[in-house]
């Protein structure tokens, strides 16, 4: 079993202790003294964003998926079409220097919608000022992805107005993510550790399945296995993969499927899990499930981001690789900032 001095070791500038500490980071950004801001009646929503501030784009169109808003991510240069000056745009860069949420920010300054933006700081911060565009400040923990609950949290508060959740499911995703500490931390480094198990039955390429609604976990997941134990991952839809990539299973492969399961799927949904579930049984393919608790939407997302999340990084330290560095990122960006 996996020692903290082997980790200590490999992740050397200690993510892990990052990860043991978010429910605390999660609850002080809750608690904080940042205030509610009011914007009225919303009806159309884009969150801009890349990378892990991407995903809170992502948890946020989940959460908001049950109401009347419509909602939109982009992750990329350009707002989309449907943006009109009554649209609120978020951007959200956690360096404040992300170019491509720079260039919409941009984009809906000239467009004149409303515009609301969170950075640690950077050029998003001077232009927000120059413009006279809300801006709200968060600090960066470590690295724009382990910052996520800082950053969540914090917004969750400042947009609570228009969220379909009440104080009392904020604060029990809360919980659930101390209870997830318990089982998945550093110190809990023993057959238990539901991260640690599927680190180590991590041998190949993963496909990740998941429903609709948990697709923000997902592509969360896929990006930390990328940037944390630097894999390649695919990620599908379960009911689409059902009309095209259930096929790809006719052949012998050395992927290894994992399937992420909502404790309170659609009932269609869960007939296709247990389809699935049988013809991985019949052709003799090991796959491993990872279940939601059956709390509210963010306890949900936040709980099954935490234990994926954490299996990236004990994945990284299997395979000897330290977690934090991300030369290619860095590279690209060295060089469009040389064009």
């Amino acid at each position: 079993m996996l020692k903290q001095e082997e980790m200590n070791i490999v992740d050397k500038s200690k993510l892990y202790e990052i990860y043991d500490n978010w429910p605390v980071m999660a609850k002080n950004s809750w608690n904080s003294n940042l205030k509610e801001i009011m914007t009225g009646k919303i009806s159309h929503i884009v969150f801009a964003g890349m990378g892990g501030s991407g995903t809170i784009g992502d948890i946020f169109a989940s959460v908001l998926s049950k109401t009347d808003i419509h909602v939109e991510v982009v992750k990329g240069y350009h707002l989309p079409k449907t943006v009109k000056q009554n649209s609120l745009l978020i951007c959200t860069s956690v360096s404040g220097n992300t170019i491509e949420t720079i260039t919409v920010l941009k984009e809906g300054i000239e467009l004149g919608c409303k515009i609301m933006a969170f950075s640690s700081g950077g050029e998003i911060k001077k232009i927000c000022k120059e413009r006279e565009i809300e801006h709200v400040k968060i600090l960066m923990n470590h690295s724009p992805r382990a910052s996520l609950v800082t950053y969540l949290y914090s917004m969750i508060k400042i947009l609570l107005p228009i969220l379909p959740i009440s104080t009392t499911d904020i604060n029990n995703s809360i919980d659930e993510l101390k209870k997830t500490q318990k089982k998945i931390s550093s110190q809990n480094l023993n057959e238990n550790n539901i991260s640690l198990n599927l680190a180590y039955w991590m041998k190949n390429i993963p496909v990740i399945y998941y429903p609709w609604g948990l697709q923000s976990v997902a592509i969360r997941f896929k990006n930390s296995l990328q940037e944390n134990a630097k894999l390649h991952v695919i990620i599908e839809d379960i009911i689409e993969s059902c009309h095209n990539g259930i096929v790809s299973w006719e052949k012998d492969s050395t992927l290894q499927p994992v399937l992420i399961e909502g404790e309170d799927d659609y009932i269609k949904t869960k007939e296709r899990w247990t389809i699935i579930k049988e013809i991985f049984l019949e052709r003799e393919i090991p796959f491993y499930e990872v279940k939601s608790n059956n709390g509210n939407i963010l306890s949900k997302i936040i709980q099954l981001i935490y234990i994926l999340d954490y299996c990236t990084i004990y994945l990284a330290i299997l395979k000897n690789v330290d977690p934090t560095p991300v030369l290619s990122i860095d590279l690209i960006k060295n060089k469009l900032e040389k064009l």
